[in-house]
């Protein structure tokens, strides 16, 4: 064997070592997000747990990192993501801080606050508020047509075809998550998602 030969065939661990650290990297940020919403989402009364909304918005924000849209719902590949919120805001000012200066796949972030007839088009997620029951069915229909993620926190919505609903077990915010409703908007979530949702529907008729 040539000298040549033995330096050909000796691996590069400088190269390995980075590739090995980005891939840890990116595991251990999904699985520290996940850690730390399931176990410092403990009971909203209690310092230093976090309140019931600061919970749901950073799930809100993260909830894009783990959902795929169709081409269709952006105009173009660099318009932000636009997160939706009709009728009452429960999110004070937590929503507005996580997002800022954020991106995920190139895409900011920004937030509209809708009336229940306003048009939808332009969101791809949308969260609607419990305020709004009484027109959860009239808006999660519309919303059915459009390739929008949506989110609620009510009775209702899970039983109007909402695709996640956050509901309060034990003091804790959990996920139920249909995935029929999903793929009627034309949405994927990733199974990494799925993992933690305690309830996940789908219609295998």
């Amino acid at each position: 064997m040539k000298a040549g030969d033995t330096a050909m065939n000796k691996p590069d661990f400088r190269k390995l070592s980075l590739r090995t650290g980005k891939r840890f990297r990116r595991v251990m940020l999904l699985f520290g997000w996940l850690a730390f919403l399931l176990a410092s989402n403990s009971g909203f009364g209690d310092e230093p747990s976090l309140t019931q909304y600061q919970v749901e918005a950073i799930f809100l924000f993260n909830f894009a990192k783990y959902v795929d849209w169709p081409a269709a719902a952006f105009p173009n590949s660099t318009v932000p993501i636009t997160i939706g919120i009709v009728g009452t805001d429960p999110f004070g000012d937590n929503l507005q801080h996580i997002i800022e200066g954020k991106t995920i796949n190139g895409r900011s972030f920004i937030i509209k606050r809708l009336a229940s007839d306003s048009d939808l088009g332009g969101c791809q997620i949308l969260f609607i508020s419990d305020s709004e029951a009484s027109r959860m069915g009239k808006i999660l229909d519309r919303a059915g047509t459009l390739p929008i993620l949506t989110i609620g926190e009510d009775k209702e919505f899970a039983q109007n075809n909402g695709i996640i609903n956050f509901v309060l077990k034990d003091g804790k915010v959990r996920l139920e998550i249909d995935l029929t409703a999903a793929k009627k908007n034309g949405l994927t979530i990733s199974s990494r998602l799925l993992a933690v949702a305690d309830v996940v529907k789908s219609n295998t008729n």
